[in-house]
This record gives structure tokens, C-alpha cells and sequence, in this order.
């Protein structure tokens, strides 16, 4: 006999099995359906990491009188589409006029309330800051008066650039997150 004439024709090596076939296929889907759901999460940790400081411009320093308490609104720079009025928010400034170096000296506070968020109103008549939301009270530099809320007011990072204020992208602080490392709020 010839060997060659009792050789099946084609390949002599064992072919995938119908078993290993589908365990190769669930394994890539797997694989695929994991880079799918994890693709979200490791944006969302490079984004963390490469958060960088912004500045929203405020007004000009002539804007903003000597001990008189305002609120100035504007779009806030970390908005999404869909989230509408929410996106505008604001802050109160007070200009408290000059240091002992000679600097201006700001007091820029969050309009969030540190019980629940609400945003705070500003009476001058009475020099308060209420929330309409649940009786919370503040004196006029933020510091709490009397209801819920457990802290003062949060206040925000600021800076004086070529005569005008500015203060960090706003977001909303907590006690892990406030607006500024030593909640002094000074630029």
C-alpha cells in the first residue's frame, strides 16, 4: 500500500472543535462587552485627573462698590446641554476695600446654601443671607446665624487679571470638595 493513497485530503492537524469554538467566542465578546461598559469609567478617571482650574470673569474691579453685598450671575462653564436654567448660577461679592500690603481684598461667597444647596438670598436691609427653603440664616460674611445648616457659607477662590475678577468655575462644594483648600477663599 502507498501512503498516499489512503491519506484523507486536507489538513492532517485536528481542526477547533465545536467546543473550543464557542468558548473562544464568548471569551471575546466578554471582552469586547467589558471594554464597552469600562470605556466610561476610565474617561471619566483621566478627565479627573487632568482637571484643570477655570476662571469665570466676574467684572471689572470698578463694579463692585466698597462694602456692598451683590450677586452676580453667569453661565456656568461646566454646563451640559441638557441641563438648562440649572446651568446659571451665580455668587455674592464683597469688595471690603484694601489689605495692610495695599491689595484689594474680595469676599466672594457661593450662593448655595451648605444645608441642602437652595440658593441663598441677600437682604441688605437686615444684612442676611436666607434660605427660602428651609429657614437657614447667615450673617453678612457668610458665617451661619441660626437654622439647619451646619457651616457658613462656602467661600470661593478668587483672583484679581488685568483689573477684573474672576473666581473658580463654581461647582457645588461639600466638606471633602470646598471651593478653596483653606476655605479662606482668597485669591
Amino acid at each position: 500500500m502507498e501512503p498516499s493513497a489512503h491519506t484523507p485530503a486536507g489538513p492532517t492537524e485536528p481542526q477547533i472543535g465545536r467546543r473550543k469554538f464557542f468558548q473562544w467566542l464568548t471569551a471575546g465578546l466578554g471582552a469586547i462587552a467589558a471594554a464597552i461598559v469600562g470605556a466610561p469609567l476610565v474617561a471619566y478617571i483621566l478627565a479627573v485627573r487632568k482637571r484643570e482650574t477655570k476662571w469665570q470673569p466676574l467684572g471689572p474691579l470698578k463694579d463692585f462698590p466698597k462694602d456692598e453685598t451683590r450677586m452676580v450671575t453667569f453661565d456656568s462653564r461646566l454646563k451640559q446641554p441638557w441641563d438648562g436654567i440649572a446651568a446659571h448660577t451665580g455668587v455674592y461679592v464683597r469688595y471690603q476695600g484694601k489689605d495692610e500690603k495695599n491689595q484689594d481684598k474680595f469676599l466672594v461667597l457661593a450662593v448655595n446654601c451648605a444645608h441642602l444647596g437652595c440658593p441663598v438670598s441677600w437682604f441688605p436691609q437686615s444684612g442676611l443671607f436666607m434660605c427660602p427653603c428651609h429657614g437657614g440664616v447667615y450673617y453678612s460674611d457668610g458665617e451661619r446665624a441660626s437654622g439647619p445648616p451646619p457651616r457658613a457659607l462656602f467661600k470661593c477662590v478668587w483672583r484679581i487679571k488685568d483689573g477684573e475678577l474672576e473666581v473658580q468655575a463654581p461647582h457645588y462644594p461639600t466638606l471633602q470638595d470646598t471651593l478653596s483648600p483653606d476655605d479662606k477663599g482668597h485669591g
